[in-house]
Formats: C-alpha cells, sequence, structure tokens
C-alpha cells in the first residue's frame, strides 16, 4: 500500500445514519473502515466487469436431492467445465437439501455462464455466483487489516 491520503466527506445526515445502521453490526473498527471496503468492492466490481476479465470465485448452489437426476447434472457441467472448477464441497443440510460450493477460477464470462448453467438446472431452488479478482490492483494480495497475504511453502 502507499501512503495515506486524508479527504474530507460531506454527507447528508439521514444517509450517514442509515450507513452506520448497516455497518453496526460487522465489526468495523470504525466508519473509514467500512468506508475504504466500499470503495474496494467498487474497483473490484470494475475489475470484473469484462468477460475476459480473469476472476476466482465461488458457485453457491442449494440443490433438493430429491429432484430426479440434480446431482448427475451438476457433476457433468462440473467436468464439461473442468479448467473453471478448482474445488468442489458438497455437504448434506438435511434429510432433503445439500449444498453444494464450487471454488471457481477463470475468464469472468465463462464462469457467467457456467454458474447459471448451474443455477438454472431444475431441482436448485437457490444459487448464487460470488466472484472477486484473482489479484488485487497492487499486484500483492492484501488482507482486511493491510497487512500483505502470504502463505509459507
Amino acid at each position: 500500500m502507499g501512503g495515506l491520503s486524508r479527504i474530507g466527506v460531506a454527507l447528508d445526515s439521514d444517509l450517514l445514519k442509515r450507513f452506520d445502521n448497516s455497518i453496526a453490526g460487522l465489526e468495523y473498527a470504525n466508519r473509514w473502515e467500512a468506508f475504504r471496503d466500499l470503495i474496494r468492492d467498487r474497483l473490484v466490481a470494475e475489475r470484473t466487469a469484462g468477460p475476459n476479465a480473469t476472476v476466482v470465485g465461488a458457485v453457491i448452489l442449494v440443490d433438493d436431492r430429491h429432484s430426479h437426476g440434480v446431482t448427475e447434472k451438476q457433476t457433468e457441467l462440473q467436468h464439461e467445465n473442468h479448467e473453471l472448477v478448482v474445488s468442489p464441497s458438497h455437504v448434506h443440510f438435511d434429510h432433503d437439501s445439500c449444498l453444494e460450493i464450487l471454488i471457481v477460477h477463470g475468464k469472468c464470462g465463462q464462469v457467467e455462464k457456467f454458474a447459471g448453467r448451474l443455477i438454472g438446472l431444475k431441482g436448485v431452488p437457490h444459487g448464487r455466483l460470488v466472484m472477486t479478482v484473482a489479484q488485487p490492483a497492487s499486484g500483492i494480495p492484501q488482507h482486511r487489516n493491510g497487512k500483505p497475504h502470504t502463505h509459507k511453502h
């Protein structure tokens, strides 16, 4: 991260109150951390906007295990798109439902199309795709506290 720049922001009092209420349970050290996260989210959204942007993410699916063929169709789609699937995880929620989480990596357009096909399957009552950029703008992954993200090998 570069040096710090200070800015002043004037906001409508009602807007600021609504913002403070919306972040109250998120355990930010202060509202400025929440503002920084909003800015980062906006920048990530811009970087994932193009179909050729490289993204990482998760496809989260809830499926009805009694729906005929849904598991087989999900598996078939994963095999057809194996280059996008980094890691699948399958959890049995209860007697009727399962949670499928697929960690994905690839071009945004391909990931969105793959996720849409999975989410659109009969027997998937709810699904969501969450994406972020593979590398932040600085090129060095950062934790929320601003420290570099590193792994010991």
